[in-house]
């Protein structure tokens, strides 16, 4: 069964104007599914994770393109980075001929940092590039696609076509994740994390010289794991899992770079001195974190200590997956000074400042008592929003109002 992915669009849209579309995410997310299902007839493909093909691109780049020739869609072709060098020269030669060269080359790659030093080399200004996450909630409902906006109006619009969920039916969002293969299959849940964590580990972090020893690198993302929806300390990494801090700081971005977790960076303002420069890491999938922290159960998830910590992770993630479907840059920070006040995300628009907060609660008491920090900003402060469990979207007061989860 496919489910249909909000990207789609974006992806026909791009390829009608730019002669590459790049499509990058963590492993299983279903780029190559979502590719292949939206080609049309005469695209071929191939991938590079086949060794024939492989060797051909490596070895004889021409001869690679004369073979499989164009429209073309190559998967993981990080595999083979120096293919882009040629695939420009295809692209501009067919430019000086006065062809058109649009939607030419899809490329898939599920090591963005790779692809993007390649990029930023070889098709600066040729390519469109897409970052793809596993399964919105709103993906899973088939609900239309729709960046996700605090504007009231937007809201309610939003809550037209969304079904309310108990807490318990969230919990069991959170412990499954949108992995396309466990929304879509009766795969068991623990067997299908198994396999991706060993073919995480064993093909995409063995071919990246800076990590040493694998077992080591497994303990470091169960660690990860049970931090998703806390500031981000190398130092502290560093000491529990015994390595250097550099050796911690490139884990992180390794894992950032192939989408496993999202760094929320705080925002700052040069005209104050107060506020923290500690970033906040998340899980992209909240149920690949769920499965590295031992959790049996979407119940013993609920009640533990973590329940906060993965509510908020998976308000964050899909936030971050509706900018991602629209084809969007992340637009979301957070703030906190050094006196401890916290609000869990901002979104900054022009000379506006829309403050969110993520609470587990039904009708979380004092939800905005940190929102009149945001004044020293000297911005129009908009009507804040609390996401939680309230049953409708209803003024808490004037200045903020309870919304229920399920708007995501």
């Amino acid at each position: 069964m496919y489910i249909q992915r909000h990207l789609e669009h974006q992806i026909l849209e791009a390829s009608r104007y730019y002669p590459v579309v790049m499509v990058c995410g963590q492993r299983q997310v279903g780029k190559s599914t979502m590719l292949n299902h939206i080609k049309e007839p005469g695209r071929r493909y191939v991938t590079l994770d086949d060794g024939n093909a492989r060797r051909l691109a490596a070895n004889d780049p021409a001869l690679f393109f004369e073979t499989y020739g164009a429209p073309l869609l190559i998967d993981e072709f990080q595999r083979v980075p120096s293919i882009l060098l040629e695939m420009k020269k295809i692209v501009d030669q067919k430019a000086l001929s006065g062809e058109d060269s649009s939607g030419m080359f899809w490329l898939t790659g599920s090591q963005k940092f790779q692809m993007m030093q390649g990029v930023s080399e070889s098709l600066a200004g040729r390519a469109a590039i897409f970052d793809m996450s596993s399964l919105s909630t709103a993906e899973i409902e088939e609900r239309p696609a729709a960046l996700f906006h605090p504007d009231l109006d937007t809201i309610r619009e939003r809550l037209k076509r969304s079904r309310h969920k108990s807490i318990h039916e969230i919990y069991e969002d959170i412990f499954r994740g949108g992995m396309p293969k466990l929304r879509a299959t009766d795969i068991d849940r623990d067997r299908f994390y198994m396999d991706y964590i060993n073919t995480y580990i064993e093909r995409d972090i063995k071919d990246l010289s800076q990590v040493g020893k694998l077992n080591k690198f497994y303990d470091f993302l169960v660690f990860m794991a049970a931090r998703t929806g806390q500031e981000l300390k190398y130092n502290e990494i560093a000491s529990t899992i015994d390595v250097s801090a550099p050796t911690a700081k490139s884990w992180v971005t390794i894992l950032e770079r192939s989408g496993v977790i999202f760094i929320l960076r705080p925002y700052y303002s040069n005209s104050t001195k107060r506020l923290v420069k500690t970033p906040k890491v998340y899980f992209m999938d909240t149920g690949l974190a769920a499965y590295l922290c031992r959790w049996p159960s979407p119940e013993t998830l609920e009640s533990g200590a973590m329940d906060g910590a993965f509510f908020e992770t998976y308000v964050v993630s899909e936030l971050v997956k509706s900018y991602f479907n629209a084809g969007k840059p992340v637009d979301l920070f957070y703030y906190r000074d050094i006196d401890k006040k916290e609000i869990d995300l901002l979104i900054v628009e022009g000379d506006k400042m829309y403050p969110i907060e993520i609470k587990k609660g039904k009708e979380p008491s004092k939800p905005d008592k940190h929102f009149d920090v945001l004044q020293q900003f000297k911005m129009k402060i908009e009507p804040g929003i609390i996401l939680c469990m309230s049953d409708e979207l209803i003024p808490y007061n004037r200045t903020s109002w309870y919304c229920p989860v399920s708007v995501l």
